[in-house]
Formats: C-alpha cells, sequence, structure tokens
C-alpha cells in the first residue's frame, strides 16, 4: 500500500484525540514500577512473535527510535511461537537470539501458533521467563489481538483462548520477574477490521493494517512508561508519518 498526506494526517489525527485504552486494568501478574519487569531501565526493547508482531514492529521501531530507545524485532512470518506447531526449531535458535541483542527488556506478544494444552503452554512461558531472566532483561508477555478463524485455525480456537491464561500463570510464578499486558482495549474481543471508517485490521481476518498497528504501538508504549518512570514515549507525529505504514507486509487493507 502507498502513504498519502491525507491517510498520514489522519493517521496522526487519530493518535492524538483517541487513547486506545478502555480504562480497565490491562496488566497481571506482576505489576508498578520498572522494577516489576526485573530490568534496570528501558535501554534496548527486543520484541518477539509472529508475522502479527512483524507488522507491528514497523511502527514500533519507528516510536522507540524516536523515543530514544534501541529497538529489534525477531518476529518471525509463520513461526515465532515458543509452543505449538515448529516451537522446537524456534527454540533452536531463541536462547542465543536473546543472548545476543542484550537488552533490557524483552516482549513477546502470544502467537497465533502457540497451541498446546494449558500445560505445554505454561511451561514454554517458564522457560521463556527463564530465558530472559537469566541475561538480567525483564519480560512482557502481550496478548495478541483477536483472529477470524479460517479452517486452519477453527480447530484450535480453545488452544488460543488459553493461553493468556497460561502466561498469567507462568508471569505470576516468578514475581517481579514477568507481567502480562492485556491489549483486549486496543483490540476488543472480537475481530473487527475498521475502526473509525479505516481499515484496521487486514482483511485476512488475522493481520493488523497501519493504522491498527499504529494504535497498538501508542498504547504498548504508554504500558511502559508506566512501568518505566524515566521513559517517555515520542509524539506520535515523531513517528507516525516516517513511511512505515507503506510497507508490503501490510495487505487486505
Amino acid at each position: 500500500m502507498t502513504t498519502t498526506p491525507r491517510f498520514a494526517a489522519g493517521l496522526i489525527g487519530l493518535l492524538l484525540l483517541t487513547t486506545a485504552c478502555s480504562g480497565q486494568p490491562t496488566t497481571s501478574g506482576t505489576s508498578g514500577t520498572s522494577g516489576a519487569t526485573g530490568a534496570p531501565g528501558l535501554a534496548k526493547v527486543l520484541f518477539a512473535g509472529d508475522s502479527v508482531a512483524v507488522g507491528e514492529a514497523l511502527p514500533l521501531a519507528a516510536a522507540f527510535e524516536a523515543s530514544g530507545v534501541e529497538f529489534q524485532s525477531i518476529a518471525a512470518e509463520g513461526g515465532g511461537n515458543v509452543v505449538g506447531p515448529f516451537a522446537d526449531k524456534n527454540w533452536e535458535k531463541l536462547p542465543g537470539q536473546i543472548s545476543a541483542a542484550k537488552a533490557t527488556l524483552v516482549i513477546y506478544q502470544l502467537t497465533t501458533y502457540d497451541w498446546g494444552s494449558a500445560q505445554e503452554q505454561r511451561a514454554a512461558y517458564e522457560r521463556l521467563v527463564k530465558t530472559v531472566t537469566g541475561t538480567g532483561a525483564g519480560l512482557v508477555f502481550v496478548t495478541a489481538p483477536p483472529i477470524r478463524p479460517d479452517e486452519f485455525y477453527q480447530p484450535h480456537l480453545a488452544e488460543l483462548a488459553g493461553a493468556p491464561g497460561a502466561a498469567r500463570a507462568a508471569a505470576e510464578a516468578f514475581p517481579g520477574q514477568a507481567v502480562v499486558l492485556d491489549a483486549t482495549g486496543v483490540w476488543g474481543t472480537t475481530y473487527q477490521q475498521t475502526r473509525d471508517g479505516k481499515a484496521d485490521r487486514s482483511a485476512d481476518g488475522i493481520h493488523t493494517c497501519p493504522q491498527g498497528a499504529a494504535r497498538f504501538t501508542k498504547w504498548l508504549l504508554s504500558e511502559l512508561a508506566e512501568r518505566h518512570p524515566g521513559f517517555t514515549p515520542a509524539d506520535p507525529r515523531d513517528w507516525a508519518n516516517t513511511g512505515w505504514a507503506a510497507d508490503d507486509h501490510f495487505k487486505g487493507c
């Protein structure tokens, strides 16, 4: 897709005039200041997840750069999950990626492939907590946006619905080291393609459009600012119209 001045102005206006949060509590597990996630400061953020996170990483990179924080994404197309299909392949490289990043905070957005029993999910999430905190970083789990399931995802809806609870259980097992952020205030509880008359989610029922990715970015940085007093998110006008919205990743918008 291409980015027009009118689109950019509308996106900036939306980010400035609305808040993504519903006003309801958005955290589970540990909460409070930056110490709650074990990170000494917000010097570098490592972002992990699947192809949904790949799209979100585009405005996140621009927003963190504008905010003076180093950012790296290891989100992966068709994978990136720590539990479920092919997770064993991801685990072969994930510890090395996390260690090499030298991040102070790791954010893992639950993926559309986080399939498995509650026990399998919790075990994988606890493994991730141990892997991340072993490098001295804190861990933030973020719930995934709701999807419009096709025949591929339909058999796994119950497992996907249980993933946030497993992540909360994992975070609660490691107080002071991990937290879960509930992004329901951004996306709602069901897939919604348009918001404010513009495409917010891809027509494929899974991914985000630039508007949705930008709203998520504004919300996430605000959540992090509450937990890291030394971190001040940049004004959306400093990152919303920097070219990322024209990336070919955004389809069905």
